[in-house]
């Protein structure tokens, strides 16, 4: 199952489950739509990956499957 992050790992902005900001690369780090394009310049920092929009998990999914507790935060050190 998908990890929902609740955060961007970059800047910490909230990313809800149905956020539309989200983005992943193929190992779930997230981060929001910002700075993947103005930051990041599409390439994950943790494994030089691409990102992805993140799915919306259907909000019926979401009561069995909940976002994660889990805070991710790792700025970027340009």
């Amino acid at each position: 199952m998908l990890e929902l992050r609740r955060n961007c790992e970059n800047c910490n902005k909230p990313l809800s489950p149905e956020s539309t900001e989200a983005m992943i690369c193929t190992y779930e780090c997230t981060f929001c739509s910002e700075c993947v394009s103005d930051v990041l310049h599409n390439v994950c920092p943790n494994c030089s990956g691409g990102f992805e929009k993140r799915p919306i998990r259907p909000k019926n999914e979401l009561k069995q499957n909940p976002t994660t507790s889990k805070v991710v935060l790792k700025p970027v050190d340009l």
